[in-house]
């Protein structure tokens, strides 16, 4: 149950996952996916709670080590490496939740991203940062934990950029913020795609992904589903059962 579509090539293939399969003891939460990326491209993966999406972020970030199959970026190995050297390679993860320190200040989260980095320009990155985010700028000596919804997650996206990625991974980015701040959010996300970043982006709303998407996943039980454009995919006729999952669509229908 597939769409198909050739992805939009914007500089070369940057990320390559192949067979991948994720394990938490008996209970497979990632069941051989395959997936590429080019760079500059932004995909969506959308699908029901419990789908395997952020299991699937969390592989390619380092931080869940994959029981099978291969991570590649820009054609080097990335499965079974330290976390850091993964962050070197240009992969940034915006998790769930965000994972500020809220006791620390904003400057001191901000300088938490720039850990990987050897080079003599963050003062000047960090400076780029409070001129595109004037309210960390404003704020930079405040407790993060005092920062709105919509402030720490502008704050942990910063962060992140601050690593210098080529990849950007989001997993929920919404979740949780009023729908104005969500279009300043994605406001940010198009700013640094215009930078030639590739985002891969993990969404419960489908709508606010797929209007920044190039191509779209729909995931289920640790597969995909339905995979293309986002115009393709919303035209689908198994799009609904796919995205809220079959049981749900089963008891909608009853």
């Amino acid at each position: 149950m597939t769409v198909r579509s050739d992805p939009t090539s914007q500089g070369g293939r940057l990320v390559e996952l192949g067979g991948l399969v994720i394990r938490y003891g008996a209970i497979a939460a990632v069941q051989g996916v395959d997936l590429a990326i080019d760079a500059g491209e932004a995909v969506a993966i959308v699908g029901p709670n419990g789908a395997g999406k952020t299991s699937l972020l969390s592989a390619i970030a380092g931080v869940a080590r994959p029981s099978a199959g291969s991570i590649r970026i820009a054609g080097k190995p990335l499965a079974g490496i330290a976390l850091s050297d993964v962050v070197r390679e240009g992969v940034a993860l915006v998790p769930e939740g965000r994972n500020i320190f809220g006791s620390l200040t904003v400057m001191e989260n901000l300088r938490l991203g720039t850990t990987p980095r050897r080079d003599a320009s963050v003062p000047a990155d960090i400076d780029r940062v409070f001129a595109d985010f004037p309210i960390l700028g404003e704020r930079r000596d405040q407790p993060a934990g005092q920062l709105s919804g919509g402030e720490q997650q502008m704050l942990a996206i910063a962060r992140a950029m601050l690593s210098r990625p080529r990849l950007l991974m989001l997993d929920e980015p919404s979740l949780g913020l009023a729908p104005n701040i969500v279009d300043k959010v994605y406001d940010i996300l198009r700013q640094i795609r215009g930078q030639g970043v590739s985002l891969l982006l993990v969404e419960q709303n489908a709508a606010r992904a797929f209007a920044l998407a190039d191509r779209a996943c729909v995931m289920s039980r640790g597969v995909f589903t339905l995979t293309g454009t986002p115009a393709e995919i919303e035209r689908h006729e198994a799009f609904d059962a796919a995205y809220f999952g079959v049981a749900m669509a089963k008891a909608g229908t009853a």
